[in-house]
């Protein structure tokens, strides 16, 4: 460094130089310096249990509110998928819903069609539990083939029952009777058809099986687990709906019942009679 004369000057006036092992380049996430460390899964340890570790490590060192962690890479997508999980599933089952009611016109049978849900989703997480997986985005998928598979039971049941009511006319006890009895082997066809056509993903065959295998366990634990209870709580719930419904439809004729005959006669006498068009001969 030359000063104002000219005249070289050494480094050493003004720093002090100490030979040290250091990074060669400084990275930065955004605007701030940013340290990248990597990990890998230990063996039967779920991305879950090691984000929650990762976490509570970083409570337990004590970390300066100056330094902010975050997750890269498959972590940082397992936590966003997990954040819009439950927006997820509610608006797909709302989708459903709609549609099915626009389907049958009513707003009570795509509840009694949609309470098949809760038993699926009950048997594919045990089985995901069961089989040692972690809810990982592939099995939310899997969760979400759910519904589009399970209600299917429902529907053949729900539709059945409802052709014999309005051409038969059969109350809701014997129509539910008679769709569960004739519906029984459709529902098991399709059933079992949609199982083993899934078992090679759940068992793990091929290249790249063990990234497909949640989806499969998810998917037959689901389909096996509402096959089991749909039959019997698919008819206890649509005859409960149709009480309901025969309930909400009284209280309805109720009301109009109970109108006063003096405003019925009021409005009845709002318009004049008509004029008579021919007039008697005599006149």
């Amino acid at each position: 460094m030359h000063g104002s004369g000219g005249q070289l000057i050494p480094v050493s006036q003004f720093a002090q130089l100490l030979p040290q092992v250091t990074t060669l380049s400084v990275n930065h996430q955004g605007q701030f310096p940013a340290v990248t460390l990597s990990f890998n899964l230990a063996p039967g340890t779920s991305l879950g249990d090691a984000v929650d570790r990762i976490n509570q490590a970083a409570q337990e060192i004590g970390l300066p509110r100056t330094v902010e962690r975050s997750f890269q890479g498959t972590a940082q997508a397992f936590q966003s998928s997990l954040s819009t999980q439950p927006f997820l599933i509610m608006t797909a089952i709302f989708a459903v819903y709609v549609v099915l009611g626009i389907l049958y016109e009513s707003f009570i049978h795509p509840i009694t069609i949609l309470m098949s849900l809760p038993p699926a989703s009950v048997g594919a997480l045990a089985f995901l539990w069961l089989f040692g997986f972690d809810l990982s985005v592939i099995a939310i998928i899997g969760l979400l083939m759910l519904i589009g598979i399970v209600k299917k039971n429902a529907i053949m049941m729900i539709d059945f029952a409802l052709e014999r009511r309005r051409n038969e006319h059969l109350s809701a006890e014997e129509a539910i009777y008679e769709a569960a009895v004739l519906r029984f082997r459709p529902i098991m066809m399709t059933t079992m058809a949609a199982i083993f056509g899934i078992m090679p993903i759940a068992i793990g065959i091929g290249a790249g099986s063990e990234l497909r295998q949640p989806l499969g366990v998810a998917v037959v634990g689901g389909l096996v687990v509402s096959q089991l209870l749909t039959l019997y709580t698919i008819p206890v719930t649509y005859l409960y709906m149709e009480r309901f419904s025969d309930w909400i439809r009284g209280v309805g004729r109720r009301r109009r019942d109970t109108i006063p005959h003096d405003h019925a006669v009021v409005v009845a006498n709002r318009f004049p009679p008509p004029a008579p068009i021919y007039r008697d001969a005599a006149e």
